[in-house]
């Protein structure tokens, strides 16, 4: 993987992790039609570039995640996060398959858009606004909800943001959560692929760290992706919070639809190999 490639996937990341329509999905497609190797490099680098991204989230709610006395807060965030630990513990190798699915992608990206797409008529009233209300189930089954996305395609923000929609929160809430609860997930899957996994890499069993400091290009795509993911997840979690308040989530499962049966055009056609 070049430089060049590895800025093209940190964009997509950056984009599509806070919206729900797939990062996962979205790089496996890209890197597809980039003609990018699918070698445990590339999949390394796709869940550890998620680090900038939840530094995006860390930064523009530093209030939140630095005003240490709220301890209830981060106790919430420990409890949703469990389901996603138990399971990703569990089933890594299982998910690592899906991983090279672009079918299961495509309908997961359907399903996922035609639940989209009717989600604000289905949960209408609404009655927790903020974060302190909360309580420690309901922030569990918005955990469960979350690991749903351990299928490529369902988007990680969708499945949290309906299982907070599902416990009567605000859909402005809901997304909000989703994002509070993206960090612990994402920061924990990224230690775990870096630290702890052990990659077959050119040959040799190597953890994660060893393979992205084996060569200076691997270590420039590591440090310049998660940059790059960052900076776009910056402005991509504003424009999708500002979007929600007005509009809601219908122009996403629309999206999702249209992206969907691209995809499965593509498969049927070659384009991209299934």
């Amino acid at each position: 993987m070049g430089i060049a490639e590895a800025i093209i996937l940190a964009v997509v990341e950056g984009l599509t992790e806070f919206l729900p329509v797939s990062s996962t999905g979205h790089m496996i497609i890209t890197s597809s039609m980039l003609g990018i190797q699918r070698d445990e490099f590339t999949k390394l680098f796709e869940v550890s570039i998620q680090f900038g991204a939840i530094l995006a989230v860390v930064i523009l709610y530093g209030r939140k995640f630095f005003e240490f006395r709220r301890w209830q807060f981060y106790a919430k965030l420990i409890v949703g996060v469990i389901p996603a630990l138990i399971l990703g513990y569990l089933f890594s190798d299982q998910i690592d398959t899906l991983l090279e699915s672009p079918t299961t992608v495509a309908i997961a990206m359907l399903a996922g858009g035609l639940i989209l797409m009717f989600i604000d008529n289905v949960f209408k009233k609404p009655t927790i606004e903020s974060d302190d209300q909360v309580t420690y189930p309901k922030a569990f089954i918005v955990g469960l909800f979350q690991t749903i996305a351990m299928i490529p395609g369902v988007s990680r923000s969708a499945a949290s943001i309906i299982g907070g929609m599902s416990q009567k929160f605000t859909r402005f809430l809901a997304a909000e959560f989703s994002f509070f609860l993206a960090v612990p997930t994402m920061f924990a899957a990224s230690v775990y692929s870096l630290f702890v996994k052990k990659w077959s890499y050119e040959g040799v069993t190597r953890t994660g760290y060893d393979i992205i400091t084996s060569t200076s290009e691997n270590t420039l795509s590591f440090i310049v992706g998660n940059v790059v993911a960052f900076v776009v997840a910056m402005v991509a979690i504003r424009f999708f919070l500002n979007y929600l308040k007005v509009y809601g989530f219908k122009i996403f499962g629309i999206y999702r639809i249209i992206a969907g049966i691209a995809l499965l055009i593509m498969l049927l056609t070659k384009v991209i190999e299934a």
